[in-house]
């Protein structure tokens, strides 16, 4: 099963959101969006991952495959960076922790091109969207 995220925000930091889509044999079998106010890009980044692994968990995922557009994100859980700002270390404990419970999972870079990766994307800027309407 592969799990893909994008996170974004509109301004670094500024309205922010993520999104996942779930792809099992080809197929997309979840997708969900949320709008998580201000934040910065890589702690948008961070949730859509830990969202991702979430899901995994739920349901039940064996040896899932996570994928993301986020070179540093996916460096710095892969152990490649280290972890230099502080309103990022609690999210990557958090992702590391699921991580834990998700024995045989990988995490990889994609290009921003790729087809889930971009609709992922385009979830997330909906429901940025969206939430600009709500105000």
């Amino acid at each position: 099963m592969r799990f893909y995220s994008d996170g974004g925000s509109r301004g670094n930091p500024g309205p922010a959101a993520f999104a996942i889509v779930v792809v099992d044999g080809g197929c997309v079998v979840h997708e969900a969006a949320e709008y998580i106010g201000e934040a910065t890009n890589n702690v948008a980044e961070y949730r859509g991952l830990i969202a991702a692994l979430s899901q995994a968990l739920r349901m039940g995922a064996e040896s899932p495959e996570f994928l993301m557009d986020s070179q540093l994100v996916v460096n710095q859980v892969t152990g490649k960076y280290r972890v230099r700002s502080e309103n990022i270390r609690g999210l990557h404990g958090d992702a590391m922790a699921l991580f834990s419970l998700l024995p045989g999972a990988t995490v990889k870079h994609v290009r921003r091109e790729d087809p889930m990766v971009s609709r992922a994307d385009a979830l997330l800027n909906l429901e940025l969207d969206l939430s600009q309407d709500r105000k």
